[in-house]
């Protein structure tokens, strides 16, 4: 499963890109407004930080003006995948965007139906939103496994992309089901290398070694 990082935060950013285990960024217009800065500023240096797709989010609701912000948006770089809702308008310009050869993130996701919907226009990712169900007493982790059913019995490109992961137990069940890719926010990221048992057990390691008095350099 593939790992992207869910912020607009540089600094984050370039610091996660230095594990390698970084494969994509995600946007959206409340991350961007977090970091403070210009937006295509900001979009333009995430893109040069990771090789990856990185998502930047249209925000017209009607068709022809996201097309418009779709076209401006991946001429930023080689690698922006336009983020678009999961709305009429926002599958009419995934259709035209996919044709021209753009990545597009097809977004707000909450059943199974719409991410057949994204798949049929071409999406290159569908996001469902695991947490905002999980917030409303719907099971998010049900939706992926829907979603990874239906697009195994047919011939789709789309890739799920599992959204709003609230805690590392999320990405655990995701790479159960197979999706394809989990974005993630930074503090969630950092959460997944921790165990109290590694950390107890370096502990021991370096204490015991301080005790042979000897030096690897």
């Amino acid at each position: 499963m593939k790992f992207f990082v869910d912020t607009a935060d540089t600094a984050e950013i370039r610091d996660l890109s230095e594990t390698g285990l970084l494969d994509g960024v995600t946007t959206n217009p409340s991350l961007v407004k977090k970091s403070g800065r210009d937006f295509f500023e900001v979009i333009r240096e995430i893109a040069a930080l990771v090789p990856g797709p990185v998502s930047a989010e249209t925000v017209a609701t009607d068709h022809e003006t996201m097309l418009a912000e779709g076209r401006k948006l991946a001429k930023l770089a080689d690698n922006i995948a336009v983020k678009v809702p999961l709305t009429v308008d926002g599958l009419k310009t995934c259709k035209a965007l996919t044709a021209e050869g753009v990545m597009v993130n097809v977004t707000l996701c909450f059943s199974a139906t719409q991410a057949l919907l994204a798949a049929k226009a071409g999406a290159t990712f569908v996001s469902p939103f695991v947490g905002r169900l999980d917030d409303i007493s719907s099971d998010g982790m049900e939706l992926i496994a829907d979603i990874k059913t239906i697009f195994g019995h047919y011939d789709f490109t789309t890739e799920i992309l599992v959204a709003s992961v609230r805690h590392p137990v999320h990405v655990l069940e995701a790479a159960r089901i197979g999706a394809d890719v989990a974005t993630v926010p930074p503090q969630i990221l950092r959460k997944l290398f921790q165990h109290p048992l590694t950390d107890r057990g370096l502990e021991a390691f370096l204490r015991d070694w301080r005790e042979t008095g000897q030096s690897i350099l």
